[in-house]
């Protein structure tokens, strides 16, 4: 690991338990947790292969994979990966930091259509690891593909150094919403969608 996201230095021991029970009472109690899976599903075509990068305990690849995609999920934190192979099966759940992210190297050398971080992933990267963590996706994936990014602005995060690595990683903000289901955009806003675009093949 290159530096300790701040996911485990912000959060108390117990912190990713809890995190994983709060979505699966979520889930038994129907509530709508496909949002972000609907926004990728209309910047792909069928059966695409996605990133679920910062995947978590699962939710948003399996709901991507229940819409024909095959998905790949990584995550740093090993008890939310348990989490998603318990729960949700189908797509390929792996540990990995995304600031290292070389899925050739462990037997997944196919490049993406698409990618989605989701749940607060930038905010909780280690700090000065974003354009590094962005270019090592962007390298995954196809050329001229969506990556769609989404944060709560009051994580210690600004738009400013999100757009600041997004340009040094090479990439083009394409989009930007307030919301997962594509509410306007206004620097008031407190959620950031941003849909990304890597550049096309020369």
């Amino acid at each position: 690991m290159s530096a300790t996201p701040r996911w485990f230095t912000d959060h108390a021991e117990g912190h990713a338990q809890w995190y994983i029970e709060r979505f699966r009472t979520m889930a038994a109690e129907g509530a709508d947790l496909d949002g972000e899976a609907r926004l990728i599903d209309a910047l792909v075509t069928p059966r695409a292969r996605i990133l679920d990068a910062g995947c978590g305990p699962g939710r948003v690849g399996a709901a991507l994979f229940r819409r024909g995609h095959q998905v790949l999920g990584v995550d740093v934190d090993p008890v939310l990966i348990d989490a998603a192979r318990q729960d949700h099966h189908g797509p390929t759940w792996l540990v990995a930091d995304l600031a290292e992210l070389d899925l050739a190297a462990v037997g997944h050398p196919e490049t993406f259509d698409a990618a989605i971080l989701a749940g607060n992933v930038m905010p909780f990267l280690a700090p000065g690891t974003g354009a590094r963590v962005l270019s090592r996706v962007a390298r995954h994936l196809r050329p001229d593909a969506p990556i769609a990014v989404g944060f709560a602005r009051d994580r210690g995060y600004s738009i400013d150094d999100f757009d600041a690595d997004v340009n040094i990683a090479g990439l083009t903000v394409e989009h930007r919403f307030a919301t997962w289901d594509i509410r306007p955009w206004t620097p008031s806003a407190s959620f950031a969608v941003s849909v990304l675009r890597t550049p096309s093949a020369s």
